[in-house]
């Protein structure tokens, strides 16, 4: 079932986009409240977007599916979107065996953030898919499978990964949007739109007049960050290193 795929023709007061958290908790609750304070400087509804691979690599995806799912900060509306971490657990629990390549890509750790404990070798994927289903709240699983793919707004677009270079924003595949690497980052043909992305992990913010990756690579450094645009195509950077 294809994925939403989310165009707002009005923009708020400002968008705030976050980089990959992949199960970094404490970092998100504190760029958070980085963004709170930045906020109160501007009147009416602020919005928080988070790009995509809340899951995986890290020690707490269970606490951040959870923390996305719950209310936004006063004065914000949030969005999560579709990473491709995301879609690789949905893949894993739709078929195990053609998708067990999750387990050694991340997905232990979420797995263990969910409480199951798994010991090696593993003889079967179906098992542990079946550990999952138990463990995992179908609040969440209904969460993740209907996540956005993006959000776009005049003159910009929101994605986990990118964009297929030429190629009309309503022609766009889900697996471009959420795998791309090459050749996204160096391409200027974006339709004219200014793209805002993570999944290409760096130690700082990435920005290009046609691209800003605000992936730095949170799992590794302890480094969350995200950009503020504003309707008028102004940007700020914030970031939390704990």
């Amino acid at each position: 079932m294809p994925h939403p795929r989310l165009a707002f023709h009005t923009w708020p007061a400002a968008v705030y986009a976050i980089g990959d958290v992949h199960g970094c908790i404490d970092q998100l609750v504190a760029l958070e409240e980085e963004i709170a304070e930045d906020a109160r400087e501007l009147d009416g509804e602020k919005w928080i977007v988070t790009l995509g691979d809340h899951v995986d690599r890290g020690p707490s995806s269970a606490a951040v599916i959870a923390h996305v799912m719950g209310p936004a900060p006063d004065g914000f509306r949030r969005f999560s979107l579709l990473g491709n971490h995301e879609a690789m657990l949905l893949d894993f629990l739709d078929n195990p065996a053609a998708h067990a390549s999750w387990l050694e890509d991340g997905g232990m750790p979420t797995l263990k953030s969910y409480g199951i404990e798994l010991e090696y070798p593993l003889r079967s994927a179906e098992p542990v898919r079946q550990l999952l289903l138990q463990q995992f709240p179908i609040t969440h699983a209904q969460f993740i499978a209907t996540l956005p793919v993006y959000l776009s707004l005049p003159g910009w677009l929101f994605v986990h990964a990118g964009i297929r270079p030429g190629v009309p924003l309503a022609a766009q595949s889900e697996t471009d949007m959420i795998w791309i690497r090459a050749p996204f980052l160096t391409s200027q043909l974006t339709g004219g739109l200014r793209v805002v992305h993570g999944h290409t992990p760096g130690k700082d913010i990435v920005v290009t007049p046609h691209r800003i990756d605000v992936d730095t690579t949170c799992v590794v450094t302890g480094k969350l960050s995200a950009v503020r645009v504003t309707p008028d195509g102004d940007t700020k950077f914030l970031s939390v290193t704990i």
